[in-house]
């Protein structure tokens, strides 16, 4: 997928109405399946999890505030960010004294509707911008939430790529939010981009991919509690988000702070304009699964991070704030890192008494016209030089300075001119 490819199915889910339950879930879940094959579950309203229980079900028809003269003064078919998510079925007439209490705006952004929602208590309200608030009269106004809140499912769905190991690397986003571009139609766009890359090339990949796209925080808690067998496999992860707006790309430590996947992003994006910040558990479902039960390590990617921006969670993130160029440049930032995570590993040096000659084996002579001679052969050095066992391409790639491409392709010409032997991987699962 391309950014534009990417773009167009961000397009394509904007207008979709999400929560952490319903069927504008399943809907998008369809569309990525369109993509991706995925299996879905459907956990059962009542459902304990961890700490949690799987709440009601919420779908909605339609919502709107009609003044005296039958105009839709607020229309849940223009936005639906209009309607507090988890809004209970309202139908009523009331003055605009008795409606305020239920409406939402921003008072220092007048012209963009918020969005706001009560998952876990049973009450409504609609969001507008203050310049039509500001535009009302006293009414009597006629007020309808057509809403359903019933036993039902929550649903979510994963792909799995599979390496040549049980070693896992979760990628997951939420898919929870009703028309937010960024935040969080970027992520699913990404994320689908990926494991669509993956899948093409998944006869040569070692580890193996999750992707979890769920409702953000009681999604990832009920994947946790119906997969804690798993959870020891996984030996990296990001949870994605804010993914496609203009701004430079974010990395948030996992809670560890110096897990692998840590490492890895570090030295993918020293090379870009970034930000790399340290674990609090405050954000997306990064905190779930950094739980001090689990320490997963799993860190966040975004580009702003959440918060970050002026348009967040408003209807200013809309598809014109997410480009197509900012959603490639996080999905090449995230293959650098799959890559890394795939070539590293652990050498021994075969010929450790003194430097091997590497003219005699052809591998100087390879080299010659290349633009990156000079850089090839000093790989070629360390890696030889920090090849004991014990340190991996990316311990040779942080101390030396070096891209972690040129170390690994010159680990691999070193390893086929029998100097060096691969004597294990890196990754080691959280397993508890």
């Amino acid at each position: 997928m391309t950014g534009e490819e990417m773009h167009a199915l961000v397009e394509r889910l904007y207008p979709l109405c999400r929560s952490i339950t319903g069927d504008g879930v399943r809907r998008t879940l369809e569309i990525v399946g369109e993509r991706l094959p995925l299996d879905v579950h459907e956990v059962p309203t009542g459902t304990q999890v961890l700490d949690w229980t799987v709440p009601k079900e919420w779908n909605i028809r339609d919502a709107y505030v009609k003044d005296p003269s039958g105009a839709r003064v607020v229309d849940f078919r223009r936005s639906n960010l209009h309607v507090v998510g988890y809004s209970v079925p309202v139908s009523a007439t009331m003055t605009l004294d008795e409606l305020r209490p239920h409406l939402h705006t921003l008072p220092d952004q007048p012209d963009l509707v918020p969005y706001r929602t009560s998952y876990y208590a049973e009450t409504w309200g609609f969001c507008l911008s203050r310049q039509v608030l500001d535009g009302l009269g006293a009414g009597p106004y006629e007020v309808v939430i057509d809403s359903t809140l019933a036993d039902g499912h929550l649903t979510y769905a994963e792909h799995v790529v599979r390496g040549r190991t049980d070693e896992e690397v979760l990628i997951s986003c939420h898919v929870c939010h009703p028309s937010l571009a960024n935040d969080n139609l970027a992520g699913i766009a990404v994320a689908t981009a990926l494991a669509a890359r993956l899948e093409s090339r998944r006869e040569s990949t070692r580890l193996t991919y999750r992707f979890l796209f769920a409702p953000g925080t009681i999604g990832a808690i009920t994947w946790l509690a119906r997969n804690r067998e798993r959870t020891g496999r996984i030996v990296a992860g990001l949870t994605l988000a804010c993914a496609g707006d203009p701004g430079a790309l974010t990395y948030k430590r996992s809670r560890r702070g110096d897990a692998r996947i840590d490492r890895v992003m570090a030295h993918v994006l020293a090379d870009r304009p970034h930000t790399i910040v340290d674990f609090s558990p405050y954000g997306y479902d990064e905190r779930q699964f950094c739980s001090p039960g689990f320490d997963l390590p799993v860190g966040s990617l975004t580009r702003t991070p959440y918060a970050g921006y002026p348009e967040y969670h408003t209807s200013g993130d809309d598809p014109g704030f997410v480009t197509p160029q900012a959603l490639a440049g996080t999905l090449e930032a995230l293959w650098e890192a799959v890559t890394v995570l795939e070539r590293d590993g652990r050498y021994q040096n075969l010929s450790p008494y003194g430097e091997p000659q590497l003219g005699r084996r052809g591998l100087y002579g390879s080299l010659g016209g290349r633009s990156d001679t000079e850089q090839a052969q000093l790989a070629m050095l360390w890696v030889l030089n920090q090849s004991d066992g014990d340190h991996s391409l990316l311990d040779v790639a942080e101390r030396s300075g070096l891209p972690f491409g040129a170390v690994a392709e010159a680990a691999a010409a070193l390893e086929g001119a029998g100097l060096l032997k691969r004597v294990g991987s890196v990754d080691e699962p959280a397993g508890r």
